[in-house]
């Protein structure tokens, strides 16, 4: 039987990269899947991706920069039983030239949406007495870097966002944890050198794949991982550990 048989997900920045990759795995693994972005044509691709692997998906046209779209995103999904809370932006800069805009940019999409969109659903995981949550955050909320400090601090405040969760609904049976990738190889990373130098410097010796984080996120959401809540799961080749 497929781990996530009759289960209902949805999964954030989905329409390409890390995201889909999510979005695919755990509907290989029988759960229907809601899938958003803000990219129509390739949040389609993504569910013809689903389908092309057996599975049922479902596209939401959404951008969680906006609150009131993550408020309509949570109305029109309904209750869920996995929530995969990926989406996200880097942009980089030095403190002294980092902007207002870009500054609460990153925090809308990568803190702000990942908090109201769980707040809208766990109510009803609560309610039933199961739900799994998963926030992809990155190894970049551990470490310390010469650029990209806001980055860096959206991403540790996912982590401590799963922390309080894991300890705020655990008695209702509701599990939250974290995926921390580090260097992996989607196209938007490809060009950039310092990204192939990173990915070169693992224990590893070289970057990681989409899929491969896909796998550790299905790990979490299902049954296997049923005692496990509050953990920060690194899938990084062993980056924070040089």
């Amino acid at each position: 039987m497929r781990t996530l048989e009759n289960q209902k997900a949805l999964v954030t920045g989905a329409t390409s990269g890390i995201g889909r990759a999510i979005a695919v795995k755990l509907a290989e693994q029988g759960a229907t899947v809601y899938v958003t972005g803000r990219r129509a044509e390739l949040g389609k691709e993504t569910v013809e991706l689903i389908e092309k692997a057996g599975g049922t998906g479902h596209y939401i046209v959404a951008d969680v920069a906006n609150i009131d779209d993550v408020r309509k995103l949570a109305e029109e999904v309904g209750e869920v039983d996995v929530l995969v809370n990926n989406a996200g932006i880097f942009p980089m800069s030095s403190t002294p030239e980092q902007s207002l805009d870009d500054y609460e940019q990153v925090f809308d999409v990568n803190v702000r949406a990942t908090y109201f969109l769980t707040a809208a659903l766990v109510p009803a995981m609560v309610a039933k007495k199961k739900g799994a949550i998963v926030n992809v955050s990155s190894v970049a909320g551990q470490i310390g870097t010469p650029a990209g400090s806001v980055y860096n601090a959206s991403k540790a405040a996912m982590d401590a966002l799963t922390r309080s969760w894991a300890i705020e609904f655990g008695a209702a049976g509701v599990r939250v944890n974290s995926v921390a990738p580090g260097p992996i190889a989607t196209e938007a990373v490809a060009s950039i050198d310092l990204f192939h130098e990173i990915s070169a410097a693992t224990p590893l010796t070289r970057a990681g794949q989409p899929e491969e984080i896909a796998e550790a996120v299905l790990f979490l959401a299902s049954d296997k991982a049923s005692y496990i809540t509050g953990a920060v799961l690194a899938a990084d080749g062993g980056f924070v550990a040089t």
